[in-house]
């Protein structure tokens, strides 16, 4: 009786600390929230909300100022886009190669690499990107663009190196959550498919992505909020000018924005910053809210 009541009495103090720490985390969003709220909102009375959201041009300090964010925003929807839609089929398809095709000894090899990747700090890929992206995608440029009178060269910092050092970062988070969902997949599955005389890879694509597509959306999740909030690296490779995001442009995230200007801006310059960085969370929160939604529909429908 003494050792159930001991039992019953730690199951409570559990459930009283998850329910604390369930607060916290509650709190903490809905007081970052509020306070995004009070600092972003005033810019938008102050400038207006649609010269803020769709002006093309960024002139902080002329003697008339002007605060259009659209390329801005742009630049942040097309490079995340860009780099998903380049890192996460092959993150896809190399945790597919660990979990069913590579063997023991050759996984135990490539699994570490790829975590490896996870820990480089995000300084490290933009000092990278900068000292060896950033000239192939120069001579690119000029092979390119030799000769015209319009192009701007940028040394290459531009849109493309920025989409390429995203794409290579989201790849770890993106390849351990998928390997282990696809881990998790019961072998069952694989051997009903295998005995109904489908292949091997029709097994992969057919039947185990499918039964796994619901933690597939979460690390697609987790490498879209790495990519969306980046800002140094991005900040080394991008050039840092506000332009319609091309590919050989020199552009601004709404990350490197914040970098960039929040340690000397003041007065109404400032508060834009602050409505910078609220557009920048309302986006990540959308994100978030959509492909949380996709993967309940993954998971209903498997």
């Amino acid at each position: 009786m003494k050792h159930r009541a001991r039992k019953n009495a730690a199951e409570a103090a559990a459930k009283r600390v998850f329910a604390f720490c369930g607060v916290v985390a509650v709190l903490a969003v809905c007081s970052i929230t509020v306070y995004m709220l009070a600092k972003g909102m005033p810019a938008f009375a102050g400038v207006g909300v649609s010269e803020l959201l769709f002006g093309t041009r960024w002139r902080p300090t002329a003697q008339e100022p002007s605060y259009g964010i659209f390329y801005i925003i742009l630049s942040s929807v097309v490079g995340t886009a860009a780099s998903v839609l380049l890192g996460v089929p092959v993150a896809l398809l190399t945790a597919v190669f660990l979990t069913e095709v590579s063997g023991k000894t050759l996984a135990a090899v490539v699994q570490p690499a790829v975590e490896l990747l996870a820990a480089i700090p995000s300084v490290i890929y933009g000092l990278l990107g900068l000292m060896l992206l950033n000239p192939l995608m120069y001579r690119l440029e000029k092979a390119l663009f030799a000769g015209s009178e319009t192009h701007q060269f940028t040394g290459g910092a531009n849109m493309l190196s920025a989409v390429l050092v995203l794409a290579i970062m989201i790849l770890p988070t993106v390849v351990n959550v998928s390997a282990a969902s696809l881990r998790a997949v019961p072998n069952e599955l694989r051997a009903a498919s295998l005995a109904l005389g489908a292949s091997k890879v029709q097994t992969i694509f057919k039947v185990t992505i499918p039964a796994a597509r619901s933690g597939i959306l979460t690390g697609v999740v987790l490498g879209i909020g790495r990519a969306l909030g980046e800002a140094m690296a991005i900040n080394m490779v991008a050039g840092g000018s506000v332009n319609l995001p091309l590919p050989f442009h020199s552009v601004r995230f709404l990350t490197t924005q914040l970098v960039s200007e929040m340690g000397y801006a003041e007065g109404m310059h400032r508060q834009v910053l602050f409505s910078v960085g609220l557009v920048l969370y309302l986006f990540i929160m959308l994100v978030n809210l959509v492909l949380q939604k996709l993967r309940k529909e993954a998971e209903r429908h498997a």
